[in-house]
């Protein structure tokens, strides 16, 4: 297992830019990046890309109007941002040279520096006063209003009572309600979505190589439009893809081809489901989300989690379970980076009075008066807000005795239901964690093998399930997660409950966030007494004094790994699509004239994945000509068509492997 810059929980690899001094550059919106480089003559353009990586590289000196980068000796570019943080107009990026505003030096720092979200960010919003203050809803150049019910504002049509794709109701003759009919995109979402395909299929088209600053340009333009339009989804997705873009090229330590290739994927099918009029109002996605009363709670603490995001944000999320077994949380989250995701371990709990730090919630309780709670489950810190401290509850009690007695099968299925080929939406089914008891195996690579423990009606253990893979939830090197996995893995046949997520890309694997020891054994965790029963893997050190004697451990039961994703021909789809990615049209052209044969996939049983692969070859290779014989242009939409329908059939197809790879295959 070796360690490697991440982020935690993951987010898009891009990390801001940083000088000599030290100094990172500031987030910018999309639609100022956009400006600067369409400002720019054909001629500056060319020589855009080889600019940005020049002044990347730049010392950054921070002084009382923000930011100045020194690009040449006339030239001084100086970044002032608003009270966010963030450059979110023209008018706070300036150039002391002669061809300012229109100039490359003052474009090229735009480039280097990360995007930043159009609304605010989730780890920002954590922290502050939601009962205070609510961010506008966007603006919609056709007057839709962005609406939502129980907080969660979703684009929504004018007329449409506020629910997304909601029509009127009305009983009909037997006095029964009639369904609310689906409304379908407005005219100003289906411009948006048509000029979002359009930049994405071009993306596509070019590959990676080809896929520079201007590129980049007409998509974060295109995505700017969908904000407007009402589309925050496709938004989100267009810059997942101009940060993995920027990733990519860069060669950056934690980026990841498969998250470029599955943001680019859920862009395409978005935005040319919307463009074609699809009245699904999921596709529109959703904007701020906002808390709502949610009276009196009681919730108790179960973990701790390090949040270091690649906007340069850090902190800490703790995590409450409530007698019904709802989970919330409770977020300190601010700019700062891993130096701040260390401090705010121990840092104060801002809900009311409560004086209890997130070391001491994530092992005690709060009754709250007064909560507000967001549609997903984080608890607000408004001025009315009022909690006290409880004692807190052992994980072999109440609602945490219930999450470990659920199936491990059971569990992972319902975090898999999400839609395959969209990114944000499997992400949101599997944000709530999982509990289960687990028999270390021993170590394998990255990873961590342990199975399954069977618990039979009277808590007895009666044999294994599934061969369970342990990856860490965040590799930075100032977190605990890899060194404490690493100690765990020393000592197979230890016995140890696990509560963390499930990942939804890989077979059977979870990302631990806590451990804590398995009841009624000796061969489990031995704890200090002031941690309460659990250890936070991404903030307490694990030391060999808390693992039972090797002669304690029963013998670990067979660990033969068998990955059936990997082992199936899948794997020559999968090379496909993202080559398609990182080399563009031609080189997926090239791969059927060298002759691939997909043969073995027809063999094994995966004759769609053939057919749809083979139509994807033959359309990168398809040439047009015109009346004179003379080749012409064909436009990237039907291969961009052709690439996302296999692209998503390989994801459904993979999901569903890996939800199998969940069930167990018996009592070993």
């Amino acid at each position: 297992m070796n360690p490697s810059t991440s982020t935690t929980p993951e987010a898009a690899p891009e990390t801001a830019p940083t000088g000599s001094s030290g100094g990172p550059l500031p987030p910018v919106t999309p639609e100022v990046v956009a400006a600067a480089v369409e400002s720019l003559t054909s001629r500056l353009r060319k020589k855009l890309d080889a600019a940005i990586e020049q002044y990347a590289a730049l010392p950054v000196t921070a002084g009382d109007e923000g930011v100045r980068i020194t690009c040449g000796e006339d030239a001084v570019v100086t970044l002032s941002p608003g009270p966010s943080g963030v450059i979110d107009d023209g008018d706070q990026a300036s150039c002391s040279c002669l061809l300012a505003p229109r100039c490359l030096h003052r474009a090229a720092v735009l480039g280097a520096c990360p995007i930043g979200d159009a609304f605010p960010a989730e780890e920002e919003a954590d922290s502050r006063d939601p009962s205070d203050a609510e961010p506008a809803p966007a603006p919609s150049p056709d007057g839709a209003a962005l609406a939502g019910s129980g907080g969660e504002r979703t684009a929504a049509e004018p007329g449409s009572s506020g629910a997304p794709g909601g029509g009127a109701e009305g009983a009909d003759g037997a006095g029964s309600v009639a369904a609310p009919e689906a409304v379908g995109p407005t005219a100003a979402q289906v411009a948006a979505a048509t000029g979002l395909w359009a930049a994405a299929a071009a993306v596509l088209s070019a590959g990676v190589p080809a896929a520079g600053a201007v590129p980049q340009a007409e998509l974060l333009r295109a995505a700017h439009t969908a904000r407007l339009a009402g589309l925050p989804g496709a938004e989100a997705a267009a810059l997942r893809v101009v940060r993995g873009l920027r990733a990519a090229r860069a060669r950056h330590d934690g980026h990841r081809l498969a998250d470029l290739v599955s943001a680019l994927r859920e862009l395409l099918l978005t935005a040319g489901r919307l463009a074609g009029a699809d009245p699904d109002p999921a596709l529109a996605g959703t904007v701020r989300r906002d808390y709502q009363p949610g009276g009196s709670l009681k919730v108790y603490g179960v973990f701790r989690e390090p949040v270091i995001s690649a906007t340069g944000y850090g902190g800490v999320v703790t995590h409450v379970v409530a007698e019904d077994g709802r989970w919330y949380s409770v977020a300190d989250v601010k700019p700062g980076g891993s130096a701040r995701a260390r401090g705010a371990a121990t840092a104060p709990v801002a809900i009311g009075p409560a004086m209890l730090n997130h070391s001491q919630l994530s092992r005690a309780g709060l009754l709250i008066v007064g909560a507000t709670v967001s549609p997903d489950g984080r608890l607000g810190a408004g001025k009315g807000v009022r909690a006290t401290p409880v004692s807190g509850m052992p994980w072999t009690e109440g609602p945490m005795a219930a999450l470990f007695a659920r199936p491990l099968a059971e569990a992972a299925g319902a975090r898999l239901s999400g839609h395959a080929w969209s990114e944000s939406d499997t992400a949101e089914q599997a944000r709530e964690p999982v509990g289960c008891d687990l028999v270390i195996v021993g170590a394998a690579g990255d990873h961590v093998l342990a199975r399954a423990l069977l618990p039979d009606s009277v808590g007895d253990v009666r044999g294994y399930g599934p061969l369970i893979r342990l990856v860490p939830a965040g590799h930075h090197p100032e977190l605990a997660h890899v060194e404490n996995l690493r100690r765990l893995a020393s000592r197979p046949g230890l016995l140890l409950r696990v509560v963390g997520r499930v990942e939804p890309d890989r077979v059977a694997t979870l990302l631990p966030l806590a451990v804590g020891p398995v009841p009624g054994t000796e061969a489990t965790l031995r704890l200090p007494p002031d941690w309460q029963g659990h250890a936070d893997l991404g903030y307490d050190r694990l030391q060999g004094a808390h693992l039972p004697p090797q002669d304690a451990c029963p013998p670990p039961p067979d660990g033969d790994e068998v990955d059936p994703v990997a082992g199936a021909p899948l794997w020559r789809v999968r090379r496909l699509i993202e080559l398609a990615v990182s080399g563009g049209r031609r080189a997926v052209a090239e791969s059927a004239r060298n002759g691939e044969s997909y043969a073995q996939l027809r063999n094994a049983g995966f004759q769609t994945a053939a057919d749809l692969v083979t139509g994807l070859t033959a359309e990168a290779d398809r040439r047009s000509r015109d009346v004179f014989g003379r080749l012409t242009d064909a436009g990237p939409d039907r291969y961009a068509w052709a690439w996302v329908a296999a692209a998503t059939h390989l994801a459904a197809t993979e999901r569903a492997m890996i939800h199998a790879s969940w069930q167990p295959a018996g009592p070993l």
